[in-house]
């Protein structure tokens, strides 16, 4: 059995009162198998605060009603609520307007948007698209059909053992038929962070622009896109503590207003004829039909609740957590890391000797532990490592050492049943 050590037993020195953020999350505070649930699986969805619970109960109760089309009071305030929201995206990120902030259903569509209206609009034959080998499949195959649409080529930055960007093979790929590169902030299979301003600032010497996935970034990390100066960010809301079916994309004004609609219908037009229809100002060329108002209202509120946390806490607590549980799991004989770069957060994807990753995930539920079992979008790098899954956990705010202490003691588990 791996051993609980005085030193990992230890309270971490935190300016985050860990309990009282595990006192706003009402999911957490329930059995499993009647076992105390031990929520794991972050990087595919985090758990919701009550604030943000009631937000989105509020809305259904007191103004539920569309937006921007009514002169009543309730649509006036759920108007008001929804582009609240859209500034507190703004601030969040540090866009430099509001016209910068598109609502869509998440990174996916962020990204299929800018595939599809960026990319058939200014792409043609023989131009050149730049990923790395540690993408998500939302940030591949955008990419690989409008080359199959365009003519374009997709190029591959490999990763190395670790897990890292080999950034000399990046400049290497660079050239003067560049002309988008597509990077993730921070891998959902791996917890690599990438270095996303020096990639910015290498394809902006080539004329390039540049889209960051950062899906798995807002919840852990602070995010300022002029600093980054990153043509496009994307990130998803019920990775950050938010509803689903709802997210945003970022982009500079200059490029939004040369882009064609991506989708058509209502709210996204100014004047529609049968001989011609003259198109939204921005964001709202890029928002048509009803939006998923409660979710974005209820995306506001979880900003609210990060922001009040502090990012920098948030990061700090996540960091240490991270250590303690990476030095944890290594004491599992037979256990081995897939992604140990020197800069990560969050997730530990691991193999356990030849279990599979899907017994190991079934064997962890019934000990009330909720992981992530197999590629996790992410095919290629599961090729990169010759492995066919990983196991993963990941971290949040709310989650603790004796968590990550019951986590070994399951995984012993797992090894005693397959021995």
């Amino acid at each position: 059995m791996s051993e609980i050590t005085a030193e990992r037993v230890s309270t971490p020195a935190t300016k985050l009162d860990v309990e009282a953020v595990r006192s706003d999350f009402p999911l957490l505070h329930q059995e499993v198998y009647g076992k105390p649930l031990v929520y794991l699986d972050n990087a595919a969805t985090t758990q919701k605060p009550r604030q943000v619970i009631e937000t989105v109960d509020d809305y259904y109760r007191h103004y539920n009603s569309n937006i921007h089309r009514g002169v009543h009071n309730l649509s006036e305030k759920a108007t008001a609520a929804y582009e609240e929201a859209r500034e507190k995206v703004r601030r969040f990120i540090n866009a430099t307007d509001l016209k910068e902030i598109i609502f869509v259903r998440g990174a996916t569509e962020g990204i299929n948007l800018v595939a599809h209206s960026y990319g058939v609009s200014s792409l043609k034959t023989g131009d050149e698209i730049i990923i790395s080998e540690m993408e998500h499949h939302s940030n591949i195959v955008p990419w690989q059909i409008l080359c199959e649409q365009t003519g374009a080529i997709l190029k591959v930055i490999p990763i190395n053992d670790a897990g890292e960007l080999d950034m000399a093979a990046y400049e290497q790929l660079l050239g003067p038929r560049t002309r988008l590169v597509s990077i993730v902030h921070i891998s959902n299979a791996l917890g690599t962070i990438n270095p996303v301003k020096q990639i910015v600032e290498m394809a902006h010497a080539h004329n390039a622009i540049v889209l960051v996935d950062g899906a798995q970034a807002t919840a852990h990390t602070a995010i300022d896109v002029q600093a980054l100066d990153c043509d496009f960010y994307v990130f998803s809301a019920h990775k950050a503590f938010g509803p689903t079916g709802t997210g945003v994309l970022y982009g500079k004004a200059e490029l939004l207003d040369a882009m064609p609609p991506y989708q058509s219908g209502g709210d996204m037009i100014k004047m529609v004829t049968f001989k011609k229809t003259l198109f939204n100002e921005l964001p709202y060329k890029f928002e048509a039909g009803t939006p998923h108002i409660a979710g974005v209202i209820g995306m506001g509120a979880a900003i609210d609740y990060i922001s009040g946390l502090g990012l920098d806490n948030i990061a700090a607590y996540e960091h240490e957590l991270l250590g303690y549980a990476t030095s944890a799991v290594q004491e599992v004989k037979g256990l081995r890391l897939v992604g140990t770069a020197h800069h990560k957060t969050s997730i530990l994807s691991f193999i356990l000797g030849s279990i599979h990753a899907h017994d190991i995930g079934t064997i962890l539920d019934h000990e009330g532990i909720a992981v992530r079992a197999g590629h996790h979008c992410a095919m290629p790098v599961m090729e990169r490592f010759s492995i066919p899954a990983t196991a993963r956990a990941s971290f949040a705010i709310y989650n603790t050492r004796e968590e990550v202490n019951t986590l070994v003691r399951a995984l012993d588990k797992c090894r005693e049943i397959f021995a």
